[in-house]
């Protein structure tokens, strides 16, 4: 089990780190990119979706780099 802690498995950790970090993050920028949308003018669906098509990709680079240099950072270290 100790094995798994080295640093030959950082890039699966820095996997397992986006993606249990992606889900939250994506609801919270969609949510505050449609509340600062409402506020401006009223949303329509095809406008939430186009916002929330939006925060899937700005989540998917944030949690991704974010993953990768903590995991890195963490297992040189080890």
């Amino acid at each position: 089990m100790a094995d798994l802690f080295t640093s030959q498995y950082s890039m699966l950790w820095a996997l397992v780190l986006g993606i249990a970090l992606f889900f939250p993050v994506r609801q919270l920028i969609w949510s505050l990119s449609v509340r600062r949308a409402q506020r401006k003018e009223t949303v329509d669906e095809a406008r939430s979706l186009a916002l929330k098509r939006r925060a899937t990709v700005t989540a998917v680079l944030l949690c991704f780099v974010f993953s990768f240099i903590y995991t890195t950072t963490i297992m040189q270290g080890r």
